[in-house]
């Protein structure tokens, strides 16, 4: 029993860790570029899937059995639309790279979708949840192994529904990203019979929120739901209990993993939800043995809340270069075909616009400085309550 668990670890993480051979003929060279925030707010979201693809692409050389050796081009986006076109641009133009790994942040994925198109370059994104990013083309070298917003905001729309809530304030960024966000919440929200009394949406680097706050105050509602990524965030959550607003703090996926808590402090991201398409890893099997290479590894970042995402797309493309060789047609080719495949994040399908459609929708809350799975956390069982708005 013991070798056969170790035979199914090794086809989930797509790859096992050979030694190489002494001796052995020198591999091909093939290149593949990762791109995503290494500087600025959302680095240790960058950091951690850049450590993960390289763990990936670690785990590959190190077999006796892979055809090719690989190398990672990790490369800045900063987050930044402009920083992005730039660099998946060098990417694409240098024919070296047959396939890419990119993006956390979905609106500097929409301003460079187009240039994967344009020069034929496959890619797989590996965090950025924007529908469009999949949907918005018909484009066949664009594939995800992350959810999009939709269903996130289903789940979370009937959970707050069910927990008793009716007045919501939706709160985003004005990136496209946030606008999505707050088009599919309200969607769902008002699917499920609740009312939004005001939407608002600022620039991610608006620093002070007092004046949008003033008038989230004046309406009462009895949930602020936020669109947006950390930094913003981590500002609203502080400068609500400024204002002393009571209302329960709802998020998305944006603001999972330790970066939210660190940055708000756990006495004040204590409670908040989010809904987030992955089990916590510890409750995987796949999820664990990412855990234990990656901690093996030494990387100084934690792999933050899409790391294991970064090693599956990473896994996934140097398993289908393996297959079909280091050209940039016949991996596009061989990833749309993508079914069933086993992987650290559960099996991948894509469908016909390669959006993964296996992905599990979970629930998780704040607690004790940690993101719990609701139904493991003590608001579940009742110990402990939700917020509710001051009458």
């Amino acid at each position: 029993m013991r070798f056969l668990a170790k035979c199914v670890i090794a086809a989930v993480i797509g790859s096992s860790v050979g030694a190489v051979s002494n001796g052995a003929e020198a591999k091909e060279k093939v290149k593949i570029a990762w791109v995503g925030p290494l500087t600025g707010a959302l680095s240790a979201y960058g950091l951690g899937g850049r450590n993960s693809a390289e763990l990936a692409v670690r785990a590959m050389n190190a077999s006796s059995a892979a055809k090719y050796e690989y190398e990672l081009v990790a490369l800045d986006d900063e987050c930044k639309p402009n920083v992005g076109v730039q660099v998946v641009t060098k990417a694409a133009v240098d024919k070296s790279i047959i396939a890419a790994i990119p993006f956390y942040c979905s609106s500097t994925a929409m301003a460079a979708i187009d240039i994967f198109n344009r020069y034929k370059l496959p890619m797989v994104v590996w965090a950025a949840v924007l529908p469009d990013i999949t949907y918005g083309n018909n484009y066949p070298e664009i594939h995800r192994v992350t959810g999009a917003l939709i269903g996130q905001n289903k789940v979370g729309a009937k959970f707050m529904k069910d927990a008793g809530y009716k007045t919501f304030v939706a709160f985003a960024d004005s990136t496209d990203f946030g606008k999505s966000t707050t088009k599919y919440f309200s969607l769902y929200t008002g699917e499920q019979g609740n009312q939004i009394l005001a939407t608002f949406s600022v620039p991610p680097d608006q620093q002070d929120l007092s004046a949008e706050l003033t008038k989230v105050k004046e309406l009462n509602p009895e949930v602020v739901f936020f669109g947006g990524l950390v930094p913003l965030g981590a500002r609203l959550r502080t400068q609500m209990e400024k204002l002393e607003i009571k209302a329960q703090f709802e998020g998305n996926s944006a603001i999972m993993g330790d970066a939210y808590i660190k940055a708000v402090g756990p006495e004040l991201s204590e409670g908040t939800i989010a809904f987030y398409d992955s089990p916590p890893l510890s409750q995987t099997a796949g999820g664990k043995f990412f855990t234990e290479k990656y901690e093996a590894a030494g990387f100084k970042e934690a792999p933050e809340a899409y790391g294991h995402f970064s090693y599956a797309a990473t896994t996934l493309v140097l398993e289908t270069i393996e297959k079909v060789g280091p050209t940039r047609a016949a991996v596009t080719t061989e990833l749309r075909k993508t079914k069933d495949r086993p992987s650290i994040v559960g099996p991948i399908t894509f469908d016909d616009h390669g959006q993964n459609v296996t992905l599990q929708t979970t629930k998780y809350i704040v607690q004790d400085g940690k993101w719990v799975v609701w139904e493991d956390s003590e608001y579940a069982s009742g110990k402990r309550k939700l917020k509710k708005p001051q009458q």
